[in-house]
Parts: C-alpha cells; sequence; structure tokens
C-alpha cells in the first residue's frame, strides 16, 4: 500500500506545481508525518522534491526533472484521457484514473473537452457488473459459465475461457475459447443469462492472436453490413418506405446510407435495397414502428407485412 501510495503521490507533484502536506494527508488518508517520512523517501529513491516556505508553500518536483512535453502533444493526451475516464466508469478501474494522472504531467491543459470529444461507454448498473466480472475472470484466467440466447434464438449452456471483451456496433461481446464448442466464439452479452464465475484454471495456452480477439468484421452480428446497411447485390430488392413525423427520428437512426426525401407536410420517403428481405433483422425493424411506417414498394413486400400483422392479430384475438 505505502508503494502504490509512494508512486500516486510521485504522479501527483509531477501533475502540480505545489502541493501541501496537508492536501496531500487528505488526499490519501493519512497524516502529515507520514506524508513527510513518504516525501523523504521519494527524495532518497534520487527525485528532486523541493519545499517551498510560505502560507502557499509546500511540494512541488524541479521542472527540468519532469518528462519532455514533445513526446505526446496535446491531441494525444485528450484522445488517451478521453478513453480513459470512459473505461474507469465501466470497470471502476483505479488504475485508469492513475494513468490520466500521469498523462495531466505530460499536458495539464489536455482534456477530453479541450478536444470537444466525449465517450460514453457505459450501460446499466447491473449489465457493467457483469463487465467487471467478466474482466476479472479474464485477467485471473478463471472459467466462466452461462445460458446463451443463439441467433437461431436456441438456449444453449456455454462453458467459456474468457479472452477479450469488445465494445463495437454499439454494444459489448465476449471472445473467448468455448469448450462446448471446442473452438474459439464470440458472445454478445447481453444474451447471457445465469452467468457463473469459478476458480477453474484455463486448460489451454491461447496464442497472441486469440488473445487479441478477432478483427473487426464486416458483417453486422444482426446481419447488417458494418459499412452500408443496405447493399446493391444484383439480387437486392429495392423498398420504398413511408415514414410519419411522428418517427423521424427513430428512422434517421435506423436508417442511414439510404435515400431519403422530405415531404412538406414532415413525412420521410425511404429508398434503399435489401440484399436479405426475408431476414429477421429487417422486419423486426419495420415492425418496430408500428402504425407510424409503411411499405410503399414492393407490393409483395406490403403483402407479406400484412400477412404478419394478421398472424399477431391472431394472437391477441383472445381478450
Amino acid at each position: 500500500m505505502k508503494l502504490e501510495r509512494l508512486i500516486s503521490m510521485i504522479y501527483m507533484l509531477l501533475n502540480n506545481e505545489i502541493l501541501s502536506a496537508s492536501a496531500l494527508a487528505e488526499k490519501y488518508n493519512v497524516s502529515q508525518r507520514t506524508i513527510y517520512r513518504d516525501i523523504d523517501a521519494i527524495c532518497a529513491a534520487g527525485i528532486p522534491v523541493v519545499s517551498y516556505q510560505g502560507v502557499n508553500g509546500g511540494y512541488g518536483i524541479m521542472e527540468q526533472y519532469k518528462m519532455d512535453k514533445s513526446l505526446l502533444g496535446s491531441y494525444d493526451v485528450s484522445a488517451l484521457i478521453t478513453i480513459l475516464h470512459s473505461m474507469s466508469t465501466v470497470f471502476e478501474d483505479e488504475r485508469a484514473l492513475d494513468t490520466i494522472q500521469r498523462l495531466q504531467t505530460i499536458d495539464r491543459s489536455a482534456n477530453s473537452a479541450s478536444q470537444g470529444l466525449s465517450m460514453d461507454i457505459g450501460s446499466w448498473r447491473s449489465y457493467n457488473e457483469i463487465l467487471r466480472l467478466l474482466r476479472r475472470a479474464i485477467t485471473d484466467r478463471h472459467v466462466i459459465s452461462f445460458q446463451y440466447i443463439s441467433a437461431k434464438n436456441e438456449r444453449i449452456y456455454r462453458k467459456v475461457e474468457p479472452l477479450r471483451l469488445m465494445y463495437k456496433f454499439g454494444s459489448w461481446y465476449l471472445y473467448g475459447f468455448c469448450r462446448t464448442r471446442n473452438d474459439y466464439r464470440e458472445f454478445r452479452i447481453s444474451r447471457m443469462s445465469e452467468l457463473s464465475p469459478s476458480a477453474e484454471p484455463f486448460m489451454r495456452q491461447h496464442s497472441e492472436e486469440h488473445t487479441h480477439g478477432p478483427q473487426l468484421q464486416e458483417q453486422h452480428p444482426d446481419g447488417r453490413s458494418e459499412r452500408h446497411n443496405w447493399e446493391s447485390s444484383p439480387d437486392a430488392v429495392e423498398v420504398v418506405l413511408h415514414v410519419s413525423p411522428g418517427a423521424l427520428a427513430k428512422a434517421m437512426d435506423q436508417f442511414y446510407d439510404v435515400q431519403r426525401e422530405f415531404h412538406e407536410d414532415g413525412s420521410l420517403r425511404l429508398t434503399f435495397k435489401v440484399n436479405d428481405p426475408d431476414s429477421w433483422w429487417f422486419w423486426s425493424t419495420l415492425l418496430s414502428f408500428g402504425e407510424e411506417i409503411e411499405i410503399v414498394e414492393p407490393a409483395d413486400l406490403r403483402i407479406r407485412m400484412q400477412a404478419k400483422l394478421e398472424k399477431m392479430l391472431q394472437v391477441y384475438a383472445k381478450v
């Protein structure tokens, strides 16, 4: 604990011109006498701490001893701080906060706000707790087990050696070696349930290729393309939708990279080509709009939508 405090104190001194003994004592929840001993220990290690007298006195590190600020520019430091702030929120990682302190010794004016950039990869509290549990299992190299809902809506028990957490397409994923399938697999965390950590160690030695996780795939897990949600393949079907004014925001979020035409009444016309009009994602997206969206073309998709709605009516026929 003392070593961690000394290291943290060094970075605090690097990041500030002068710090009083009382401020340091309050920061680390120790007595001022302990701070005096810590300062002596830092000096004994060869780090030149200067003592300043007076009302605004305290301790500081000689300017010549501080890190060369040309190693990283303000943009570099700000970008790193932005990422670390977001990581520390999700994982409650004190080490990330310590690293931010170190980076600020390079450029005190650097922060995420200075570059007009902010990033939040956090989720609901319970979701963040799952992420922390998974990260501990990865760090400790311990096996986990859970129930998983596959893309085919199958509920399957999985036992996994977790290797990496990945954030992509707005969702968190776990990459690891699945003992159930005897192969490397990627799992969407929102589809996990009954997650159970264990003290069981990994049985395999995983290569660097696998511990770093897979490359970002072109294909979205829901069947969409990463670069273009609506591809123009030879078999693609052109779809025209009419969106009412009450669903413009949702339509702009869901249907991007498509042809858009706003009407005087505030409605929106969307035109695009879709490779697989049979996909679950396509129909679930349209149905999620309720009466706020209408398939204008092609006629066969209108008929199929009508059939789906009639099936839904049958489900709710008995009230």
